[in-house]
């Protein structure tokens, strides 16, 4: 190369380095991001979602997720999301089945990963009856599901999205949804790694988390690196109060988590600082 371009050089050097560490990230790792959307109201006045949609798009374009969980999706949110991402399909079922109301929206990068299986579940005590709520909530909750294959070398894994009822008073109700989803998790094979997205809207000090981390790991708690506040939930202030969004596994080892404080001004994508970790595809065993 001649000596007199020496910016040449480092242009074509820093080209590689990136390349070299997409091929890295692509070939051992595995980025999932949890994001409550926060839902479209036209009382939230200029947090509304047509002024905040673009920053939310975004916010998903930098973090560049190979697969997300969200919460309070509406569909028109998720169709507007992909169509400004074609990189990126959704699925998901509304709340009280159909296509209207809440949505725990599950996207992927249609490059990376394929969906084998997929379906929903209710937090109730009739999981598979959609739109079912006994016990005494007012919103039926939820978990939409898939089992993704990797387009590149085949593995699997299976992925949990949820959104617990968010009430002081709920928290019998938030305990029933746990035993309901790790009732489920426990029929997958145990060697196949888990992922479970959500806001659970209760502390990490809570029975809830204790219930579920039992036999899954929290992302934040066991990154051995973490950026960004520990908090999560900040009611379009930036400032936040409670850790309620959470990423927890089964079979990943997780290299690092961070919460994500993307914005412009005053304004922020959600009400809640989505959460992405990077997680380490399992050792594959040898012949």
């Amino acid at each position: 190369m001649h000596a007199s371009r020496p910016w040449l050089f480092a242009l074509c050097f820093a080209v590689l380095a990136v390349t070299g560490s997409q091929a890295a990230r692509a070939a051992d790792s595995l980025r999932v991001m949890t994001f409550n959307v926060r839902l479209p109201l036209a009382s939230d006045g200029p947090e509304r979602w047509e002024a905040r949609r673009d920053l939310f798009v975004k916010t998903i374009r930098d973090e560049r997720p190979d697969v997300f969980g969200t919460q309070e999706l509406y569909k028109e949110q998720g169709d507007y999301v992909v169509a400004k991402l074609p990189e990126y399909k959704w699925f998901g079922m509304g709340r009280k089945g159909g296509d209207g109301d809440e949505h725990m929206g599950v996207f992927y990068r249609r490059d990376a990963l394929r969906v084998l299986d997929s379906g929903n579940f209710w937090l109730s005590d009739t999981p598979d009856v959609p739109g079912s709520n006994t016990w005494g909530t007012p919103f039926p909750r939820m978990v939409t599901w898939a089992r993704f294959q990797r387009t590149d070398d085949g593995r699997t894994f299976v992925l949990f999205d949820t959104h617990l009822p968010y009430r002081a008073q709920d928290d019998a109700a938030r305990e029933k949804g746990a035993a309901v989803i790790l009732e489920r998790i426990a029929k997958l094979p145990p060697d196949e790694p888990f992922v479970l997205t959500g806001d659970f809207n209760t502390k990490p000090a809570s029975r809830v988390h204790a219930m579920l981390t039992a036999h899954l790991h929290d992302a934040w708690l066991v990154a051995p690196h973490r950026r960004g506040p520990d908090k999560t939930f900040h009611a379009f202030t930036g400032e936040p109060t409670e850790r309620i969004d959470w990423i927890l596994v089964r079979g990943f080892r997780v290299k690092d988590a961070r919460t994500v404080t993307t914005h412009q001004g005053k304004l922020y994508p959600s009400d809640h600082f989505p959460v992405t970790a990077d997680l380490l595809w399992p050792v594959r065993r040898q012949p």
